[in-house]
């Protein structure tokens, strides 16, 4: 199977339940790289008045790679635990990985 790039974008109140769930499945998540990101569009939800103001929200970007079989379960595993957290994601081919 064809390795691929998960990539996660996560309300801040769920990230820590992600970061969770992912340390807890090392069967599927060999490691993982987070970053602080900002949602913006006609999709997301603000809420809180700073949020209305400054026009985006804060997010979680979450990004780990490793074969198509584990991204997926990966999901899945996730939907299962958190099936209204509005989590966005998408897969990308990874044409190489590796260590340097």
């Amino acid at each position: 199977m064809a390795d691929l790039l998960l990539t996660l974008i996560v309300p801040d109140d769920v990230a820590q339940d992600i970061e969770d769930l992912l340390l807890a499945r090392p069967d599927l998540i060999r490691g993982f790289t987070t970053h602080a990101a900002d949602g913006h569009g006609s999709l997301v939800r603000l809420v809180e008045a700073a949020e209305l103001v400054a026009g985006h929200t804060p997010r979680t970007m979450f990004q780990t790679a490793d074969d198509e079989a584990k991204m997926r379960a990966a999901m899945v595993a996730i939907k299962e635990a958190l099936p209204r957290a509005n989590i966005y994601y998408w897969l990308t081919p990874v044409i190489a990985m590796g260590r340097l």
